[in-house]
Formats: structure tokens, sequence, C-alpha cells
């Protein structure tokens, strides 16, 4: 969808956040978008709505996005100020969000080719209207400090150095394979209540996908990721899921995250 090139430093290109039902122009009036040069607004795609904004071309070329890429704070400002305009849009009309720097050379040939794409977007508007999306995580617990598989270091007197004592070779052998033992019913123990979350929540949501865990995220967070999922779930059933995560961490004892509502990016498919 997206046509980048060459530009004269002047030439103007469109920039399109989302593709909405009816959506309301105040929703998005001032918000500054992903430049300061002009407003964001609408381009009316027959039964369909764009949110746009113009945009020097320049911008956008491949060489100047290459560069954007590799500033990390630069791409997180294009970030939210993208992510902002799609969310003001979704909380007033079911909205489609697109990717990041999709830009057209114009509003005619914005508005052109994705009327050409309104099959697509309608049926994804119809999967996600009244929808939202709903992150479910849930947590391996963490090993306890003399539950790691390291052999106590013990400080002896030279006094005290002496063969060791009989048996003591299987005694320690013994005592690693429990703790392997008690390590692998945890992670198993672990899995089985994630799978059972992960079964509860789908009953309750329209659609789900399950994403590769992540690994730790802070500093002395020794948790382990077992399950990354998002769930589509109906707006009127927002109560019923918060209300199944707390039911599910008495019944499991899992360590489950919940968060949301989001913009369902991850349901509106390719567009």
């Amino acid at each position: 969808m997206t046509e980048r090139g060459p530009e004269p430093s002047d030439a103007k290109a469109t920039y399109v956040f989302a593709v909405c039902w009816n959506p309301d122009p105040a929703a998005v009036a001032g918000l500054p978008g992903v430049t300061d040069e002009a407003p964001v607004g609408t381009l009316p795609l027959g039964t369909l709505t764009a949110i746009v904004q113009p945009v020097r071309a320049g911008d956008f070329t491949d060489e100047a996005w290459q560069a954007r890429l590799s500033d990390q704070r630069e791409l997180e400002r294009y970030a939210r100020a993208h992510h902002e305009v799609v969310a003001a849009a979704a909380a007033c009309c079911p909205t489609v969000p697109l990717p990041m720097a999709t830009l057209y050379h114009g509003a005619e040939r914005a508005r052109e080719a994705l009327t050409h794409e309104a099959d697509r977007f309608q049926a994804a508007l119809e999967r996600i209207a009244h929808h939202a999306e709903w992150g479910v995580k849930v947590y391996a617990p963490a090993c306890p400090p003399d539950d790691t598989g390291r052999t106590p270091i013990r400080r002896t007197a030279p006094t005290e150095r002496s063969r060791p004592a009989p048996g003591a070779g299987l005694a320690y052998l013994d005592r690693k394979r429990g703790l392997q033992e008690r390590r692998e019913r945890r992670q198993d123990e672990a899995l089985r209540a994630a799978e059972a979350v992960d079964a509860e929540v789908r009953g309750l949501a329209t659609a789900s996908r399950r994403l590769r865990p992540h690994g730790p995220q802070a500093a002395g967070d020794r948790r382990v990721q077992i399950l990354n999922a998002t769930y589509l779930v109906a707006e009127h059933r927002a109560d019923e899921l918060a209300l199944l995560a707390r039911t599910l961490r008495e019944r499991t004892g899992a360590d489950i995250e919940l968060s949301g509502p989001w913009v369902p990016y991850s349901f509106v498919g390719e567009v």
C-alpha cells in the first residue's frame, strides 16, 4: 500500500492512519499526527472514511525512513503519534488501523487505492465492530533461592579438609535429581495452568492469537512467561473477562496478567 520514492523537497503526500465507519471528524481534529505542518482530517471513500494527514513526501523516502528506523527516539515518537490518531478514531467508531508510514502520492491516489480494497476493509470492520483487544500473560513461578540446582559453597578451615564421607557422592546426585524433578513438576503444572487459562478465555472471546512468549522484562524479574496471547472480546463482555481472570488466578494459582482494552491491531488481518 505504501508508495515511496525520490520526491522534490516540497512535494506533498497523504499519510493514512486508519479506515473507519462514520468517524466524527471532531474526534481527530486538533491532533498533531506525525507532523505539525498540516492538520489530521478525513477522506471519504464511499461508505468508508480514511483518517489522513498531508505530509512532505521527502520525509518518507526509503532513505529517510530507514534513517528514522535506526533512531529509537524518533521511531518511538512516530509510533506514539500514529497510535494516538488511531486510538482517537477507534474511540468513536469501528476502526481498522493501517501500518505506520502508509502513504500515497496525494489524496486522489489514496482514495483510489483504498477504495480498491474496500471489501477487505468492510470484512475487517465487521469482524472487530464493538470489540476490543485484550492481552493475557501467564508466568511460571520463580524457583526458590535454594532450588536453583547449584551446590551451596561450604567454607571450611584448612584443618577440616579431609576425604569426603562415604556415600557423599551418591547423596549429591540424589539431591540434584530431586531438584530437577521438582523443577520439571512445577514447569508441567504451570504449562497445564496456562493451557487451562487459554481455553477458558478463548471460550469467552470471539477470536484469539498465541504470540511468542517474552523474556524477562525487568531487572530481577525471575518469572518465566509461558503464555502470551491476545483475544478479541466483545465490549459488553469486558467485565466478564475481568471476573474470569480473577477466578482463574484463584483456581489455578497461576500468575496471570490481563491488559487492555486495546485497539484490535491483531485482528484486522492483512490490509
